[in-house]
């Protein structure tokens, strides 16, 4: 696959697993997609990449190949057995929005830790900014917003909602690393 046609595949594939069964979880995707189109500044030439990253982020939900029920290790899996995806979009989707945490609660982190390697720091940071400032119905949101309508939604006491209070801190971090990159960014565009 040509890197040029990158975003193009991505949206086609995350489309034709989400729409139809998921329409929330495909809204959803679009709008973690264009929150990483929005920290282009920052992505250099990895900006497309993480754009494809964000709108499959979610696929593992799709009803046609959730396997484990643990969407980042079976939208992954998928990624690199049925579609030889970019192996960097494969791992972005195994590691997405501290998918380790989750997978720990699961009893799946050694098996999500040995088949997928981690992803550039400042790569994972933005696509945990991506998914966790955009709402389940794809509109802009806050971190503390999002965490709070997850743990609502899941409940405080289950593995999704035990694995994001723990997440939360490094949510919050990587918010404030890109941010702080978008300001720096943002101010080297300036003109002196």
């Amino acid at each position: 696959m040509s890197p040029v046609g990158l975003a193009e595949w991505a949206y086609s594939l995350s489309e034709s697993l989400l729409s139809e069964p998921l329409p929330r979880r495909w809204a959803h995707s679009l709008g973690v997609a264009k929150r990483a189109r929005s920290l282009s500044s920052i992505l250099g030439r990895d900006a497309e990449l993480l754009e494809a990253s964000a709108v499959l982020h979610d696929i593992g939900y799709s009803p046609s190949i959730a396997t484990t029920g643990f969407h980042p290790l079976d939208g992954a899996r998928f990624l690199r057995d049925q579609e030889g995806a970019d192996e960097r979009v494969v791992r972005l989707v195994a590691h997405h929005s501290c998918a380790l945490l989750e997978a720990e609660e699961r009893g799946l982190r050694h098996e999500l830790e040995t088949e997928f390697d981690l992803e550039r720091p400042e790569l994972v940071d933005a696509l945990i900014v991506s998914d966790m400032t955009t709402t389940p119905t794809g509109e802009h949101t806050t971190p503390a917003a999002r965490l709070d309508e997850i743990v609502q939604r899941y409940g405080p006491d289950t593995i999704v909602g035990r694995f994001i209070q723990r997440a939360a801190p490094e949510i919050y971090a990587a918010n404030e690393r890109v941010e702080g990159r978008m300001a720096a960014a943002a101010a080297r565009a300036q003109p002196r």
